[in-house]
């Protein structure tokens, strides 16, 4: 197993301090603030600590303040309900004894009922395109150089997208977005450990359609983008080390703000989970405060 999966699973092991309260590492990806994704992903761990034998199949998340990258984070666990199909836990995750973030997740026990979905897109498959680390590597020398290494480095995520935006050159396009993503390396067999790392990877890209019809990119020095908050959906069981394929888009921005979708197909076109997320998109010559 690679070292930075390794890493990433050691991540998404939390050290257990009491009852319903645990510590995390943190990440750096050379952001001034913790990856949102990393904090959903913990996050979820701590909430299926508590419950046994069940799988997620919703969770709401608000992104309350920046998380500090070079601190542990901490998160308290509160067992809302336990039910006989539906289990509740709420978490809220702190540094310096200040909210960064809390969660709501749903867990249910395995039933049978009706099925459909909608259709996956016809897209190009992830075989001949390149990583966004290819990508990253062929233009290092354009990158802020405070960012070079963490953008260049090896990767626990491999994300291949189908029309890749220029950050150097946007361009005006339909708020719209393909990719395929799968860990580098295999993962344990353990099902609720895909769904954390599925809650992890997530938040890569979700709210770049928001900001494709307008074309601007988080990289320009006048956009301040974030997560606001993010929902996830888990419709049915997936490996994140087998190609997935996450379609994003935006349904509108307004205010300052963008609200993106997002739905994950396995390869012969099931939809195993979707995801909601609303970002901030300021663009500071624009008065916003």
């Amino acid at each position: 197993m690679s070292n930075v999966i390794e890493e990433l699973l050691e991540l998404l092991r939390l050290e257990e301090l009491e009852k319903d309260r645990y510590l995390g590492k943190t990440q750096d990806l050379g952001y001034p603030r913790v990856f949102g994704g990393q904090v959903l992903g913990q996050a979820l761990v701590a909430a299926k600590n508590t419950v046994e034998g069940w799988m997620a199949h919703s969770m709401h998340a608000y992104f309350l303040r920046p998380g500090n990258p070079k601190e542990p984070i901490e998160y308290k666990v509160d067992r809302i309900r336990d039910g006989r199909s539906f289990t509740t836990r709420t978490v809220v995750a702190s540094q310096g004894g200040r909210a960064i973030f809390n969660l709501s997740a749903s867990f249910q026990v395995e039933e049978k009922g009706y099925e459909h979905q909608k259709d996956m897109p016809d897209v190009a498959g992830p075989e001949n395109l390149p990583s966004e680390l290819d990508r990253a590597r062929q233009v290092k020398e354009l990158l802020p150089e405070k960012m070079r290494y963490k953008l260049t480095c090896e990767r626990p995520i491999e994300i291949r997208v189908v029309e890749p935006v220029d950050y150097f050159n946007p361009k005006k396009r339909k708020p719209v977005n393909y990719s395929w993503i799968k860990t580098t390396y295999p993962l344990p067999d353990d099902p609720m450990m895909h769904q954390c790392m599925l809650a992890y990877a997530s938040d890569f890209g979700l709210i770049e359609p928001s900001m494709m019809p307008h074309g601007v990119t988080f990289a320009q020095r006048d956009m301040q983008v974030a997560s606001l908050d993010h929902a996830m959906w888990f419709h049915k069981n997936f490996r994140m080390d087998e190609w997935l394929l996450y379609e994003t888009e935006s349904l509108v921005s307004a205010g300052g703000r963008g609200l993106n979708s997002g739905r994950f197909y396995t390869k012969d076109g099931t939809l195993v989970a979707s995801a909601t997320q609303e970002g901030l998109i300021r663009n500071r010559t624009l008065g916003q405060s």
